[in-house]
């Protein structure tokens, strides 16, 4: 076995048709990355018939005396089921990466451990991957561990829409009860999905709910990624907004007159439920009032539409990614973000995409945490738990390593997507 260097090109050939792709372990996410902070290099690992069998980007950086932290996003696309052919692959990197004054590399590989339902149980795992777990830590990988929330660079649970063979109609049957409420409000409400044809992200950035990364990083991707990526926006209209509360403002002050006649009608014989009915529509009229006021200021400041939410998407291989998303908060009542989704499960559906990934939720699926919101917004929409195998450091150079945490603040360092 050899490691040998490959072009962008070479890399890109073999990555594309490797069981564990992701688009991580792509030239254009190696591109992205080396306009915010990283040194890109891209590897090949060949058999003894000079044979391509496996390959890896790894990004790269300077911490201290020279001394440099490699990270595989997504992983070394290797063959993890023999240990033998991994513990000789980890004697290479060593005797090449220990050369050029590397101390640390890390991975985390883009296997799937297990699949989970909504409550987090267990409903089907991947055959290999405790053997390949077992292979990985004998070769000399450090696991981890099984994080369930972000300690590491990045969470190990995704949200996964599956969309084959289905219709939009099934799809949309599969959501529960208040995400589809919440669509339909988004939609009567006035708000309109529309794709950015221009691409640019600079609203987008102030809004994304992470809000981790610049404007330039947004750009980039957009650029790095060319066709692939996408960029959509919530749009209020705003009359139709203002059209939409004052019909049921109306529609409520109706039925509100028809509670208080039957009450004055039937005084001393009127039952609790009318009561209650009328004391229901007094707390909407109330609402709708509030809203109403709040609508009509809107449209006063912008006459026509004002931006209230978007996302980026990311077109790869059988399925679309949600990167990022986000939407003003002065708005949030309006639930854009669940019609922006909508609309993209609507394009992947329409384009024959396999499925639609929400990205990261957490693997905690039972007590309260603070991400517990953010699983069941995206769980509501039908989705399914995928569990990927986690995290790997392999030490190449333990004293230096060591030597850098005890003077280093960062004693885990970490490889942002965005350093800027």
């Amino acid at each position: 076995m050899k490691i040998i260097t490959l072009s962008q090109q070479e890399f890109d050939k073999f990555a594309s048709a490797h069981k564990y792709k992701n688009y991580y372990q792509t030239s254009s996410y190696g591109n992205l990355m080396s306009k915010h902070g990283y040194k890109v290099h891209y590897i090949g690992i060949i058999d003894s018939t000079n044979h391509l069998v496996g390959a890896s980007l790894l990004l790269y950086t300077t911490v201290f005396m020279n001394k440099k932290i490699a990270y595989a996003p997504g992983g070394i696309l290797f063959d993890y089921n023999i240990a033998e052919n991994i513990v000789e692959l980890v004697k290479k990197l060593r005797n090449v990466l220990g050369k050029q004054d590397f101390i640390l590399l890390r991975m985390d590989p883009y296997i799937p451990a297990t699949i989970r339902n909504k409550r987090g149980l267990i409903s089907n795992i991947n055959s290999d991957v405790n053997n390949i777990l077992k292979n990985i830590k004998y070769a000399g990988f450090k696991y981890k561990g099984q994080n369930n929330f972000f300690e590491n660079e990045r969470g190990r649970f995704e949200s996964i829409v599956l969309l084959s063979e289905k219709t939009i109609k099934d799809v949309y049957l599969g959501f529960n009860k208040r995400t589809r409420h919440k669509i339909n409000k988004a939609s009567n409400s006035g708000v309109l999905i529309v794709e950015d044809t221009n691409k640019k992200a600079e609203f987008l950035q102030d809004i994304i709910s992470t809000n981790k990364r610049s404007k330039e990083y947004y750009d980039d991707f957009m650029k790095a990624f060319g066709n692939k990526a996408k960029i959509y926006y919530a749009v209020l209209d705003t009359n139709a907004y203002v059209t939409s509360i004052k019909k049921a403002y109306e529609h409520e002050m109706e039925l509100n007159e028809k509670l208080t006649n039957k009450i004055q009608d039937n005084i001393g014989t009127t039952n609790q439920r009318i009561l209650n009915s009328k004391m229901e529509s007094d707390k909407l009229l109330s609402v709708y009032k509030d809203q109403l006021v709040f609508a009509t200021n809107i449209l006063e400041k912008y006459p026509k539409s004002v931006l209230i939410g978007g996302a980026i998407t990311l077109e790869y291989n059988e399925a679309i990614y949600l990167i990022a998303e986000g939407y003003d908060k002065r708005y949030k009542s309006l639930n854009s973000n669940y019609l922006t989704r909508w609309f993209i499960i609507n394009e992947a559906i329409q384009k024959g995409y396999k499925y639609l990934n929400l990205n990261n939720i957490v693997g905690d699926f039972k007590n309260k945490n603070p991400y517990s919101t953010l699983n069941e917004n995206k769980l509501g929409f039908g989705s399914i738990p995928t569990e990927y195998i986690g995290e790997f450091d392999l030490v190449l150079d333990q004293f230096n390593y060591r030597l850098y945490q005890n003077f280093s603040k960062e004693k885990d360092f970490k490889f942002k997507d965005n350093i800027k």
